[in-house]
Formats: structure tokens, C-alpha cells, sequence
């Protein structure tokens, strides 16, 4: 008996513990980068201009200026910063589909315009394509966002000019639309009349000084919105409209915003997935 013991041991030993990719090192080896501006108040979507009315350019992919983002060590690990001082994003140089992506999050304390007076902000962008902003924001690639935000963690916004279906209480009046697992799918964005955004079904984050752990499953255009293992929104659908009409969205690189408040992430990982996890299935039936 000790001996098999032992033999059973020697064997895990020496399996793969998972087929999990790492996607963060110190030298941010697998991310390209993009800033745009530092936005102010009353910001209309139109393209910013000095005082002399020209316009002001971006500035542009892979120019880091005043280290927007950084990787500090801790423990051992590498631990993205992102100062949040210009609006802008770091994403994958690869396109990823069907697949687990997992990650924690925690809040810093400095803010910058136009948020000053706001929450704090950032997220995680999937499916991205073509090129950084398109956005209002003029700041991102087209994509669908799991919202990262201080209370709103895991709600939906179009980035771009995309749409999607959602489990959720449809929206009345000023009412924003509500993530609920038992309700039927509706269509957001694109021609659907509905808001591109939905409010996450529950407040799952961790307290602000506490690491809060991200889930985002991607498979066939479905997804799932998992904050702290709960599942806080499901969706389906994805796709980008077109003058040729809506195409699916089901794949792409990975963006993680730069919003004008400090905010940190550690343990990028992601793994391909050839069906949804089965606890998840049921979700969509």
C-alpha cells in the first residue's frame, strides 16, 4: 500500500498540473499598448482639440509615457500597475477563442479627470479587433467589456459598434437593463432600440484593499461574466454590425483599460476550451 502511495505521487508528480498560459511576465512580453489623451470634464466624444482649436493627436501604440503601465514585483510575481493618467489600454499581440481567462484585480487609490469625482474604473475588453479608438472615448479596439468598476464589476458596455444578448430584466424608461439568470435572453445594442449596457446581477467584488478574482469563459460566441466565482452575467450572441449587416464576434484579442484611476492585476492566465464547463451548460439552455 505505501509503495503504490508512493508510486501514485511520483506519477502526479511528474503530469502537467493544468494547461493554463501564463499571459503576464515582467517585461509585458505578450501585450502591445495604446494611449490616447487625458480626457477632461464635460468630454463629448468629438476629437479633442488645444486652445487653438486644432486637433491633438493621439498618442498612438507602444509609446508609454509617464510609465502608464508598469510591472512591479511582489512575492515573486509580476503585478501589472496601470496609472489610469491617459486613457488608453494594453492588449495581447495574440487573438484568443474559446477559452477561460481568469485574473484578480485590485483598486489603487489615485484618480485623475474626468473622474476625480467618480468611481473608479477600468476593464476587461474580449473579442477585440481592428484598430484602438473607435470608441466615444477614442481610446479601444472594438470589442464586448466585462466592466471592471468600484459596484459594477461585471457589467456589459458595446465597445464599439457591437451588440449581444443578455439574460436580463429589460430596461424601463431611465432604468438601465439588470443581469438575471432566469430570465430570457434580449439583444443589446446594434438595432435591438436597447441601450449597449447591462447592469451585473449582484455585487460579488471583494472590499477595496483585497484582491478580487476574475472569470471571463468565451466559447462559440457565448460568454460568462464570473466575479469572485459567481456568476454575474451570461450572454450570447456576440456580434458587430456592419453595413453588410451583423457578423459574429467570437474571437480576438484581450484589452484591459486605462481609465483614469490606479488599479492593479496579477495571475493573467488563460486556457483554451473545447465546450463550455459543464456547471456553466445549463446557463443557456
Amino acid at each position: 500500500m505505501i509503495l503504490l502511495g508512493i508510486a501514485a505521487l511520483i506519477s502526479t508528480a511528474f503530469m502537467p498540473n493544468d494547461d493554463w498560459t501564463n499571459l503576464l511576465d515582467k517585461d509585458l512580453s505578450q501585450w502591445e499598448m495604446y494611449l490616447s489623451y487625458k480626457h477632461q470634464n464635460h468630454y463629448d466624444g468629438s476629437e479633442p482639440r488645444d486652445s487653438s482649436g486644432n486637433i491633438i493627436a493621439p498618442i498612438g501604440y507602444n509609446k508609454n509615457v509617464n510609465n502608464v503601465f508598469t510591472v512591479i514585483e511582489k512575492e515573486g510575481k509580476p503585478i501589472l500597475k496601470i496609472s489610469g493618467e491617459y486613457y488608453g489600454c494594453v492588449f495581447t499581440k495574440e487573438s484568443f477563442s474559446n477559452y477561460h481567462l481568469t485574473l484578480k484585480v485590485k483598486w489603487g487609490e489615485k484618480k485623475w479627470e474626468p473622474r476625480l469625482d467618480k468611481l473608479l474604473d477600468s476593464g476587461l475588453l474580449y473579442h477585440s479587433n481592428g484598430p484602438a479608438g473607435v470608441d466615444y472615448w477614442r481610446s479601444w479596439m472594438l470589442s464586448q467589456e466585462f466592466q471592471i468598476m468600484e459596484g459594477h464589476t461585471g457589467d456589459y458596455w458595446a465597445i464599439g459598434n457591437t451588440a449581444i444578448d443578455v439574460r436580463a430584466f429589460p430596461q424601463e424608461g431611465m432604468m438601465n437593463s439588470v443581469a438575471g439568470h432566469d430570465q430570457p435572453f434580449i439583444s443589446l445594442g446594434g438595432n435591438s432600440g436597447r441601450d449597449a449596457f447591462c447592469l451585473r446581477s449582484a455585487n460579488h467584488e471583494s472590499n477595496p484593499d483585497e484582491w478580487t478574482t476574475l472569470e471571463l469563459v468565451c466559447f462559440e460566441g457565448k460568454s460568462l461574466h464570473i466575479v469572485n466565482g459567481n456568476v454575474v452575467m451570461v450572454l450570447q450572441n456576440s456580434r458587430e454590425m456592419t453595413t453588410n449587416g451583423s457578423q459574429p464576434l467570437d474571437s480576438g484579442k484581450i484589452q484591459i483599460q486605462s481609465e483614469a484611476a490606479e488599479v492593479y492585476f496579477k495571475d493573467i492566465k488563460l486556457r483554451p476550451i473545447q465546450q463550455l464547463p459543464a456547471q456553466y451548460k445549463a446557463l443557456f439552455k
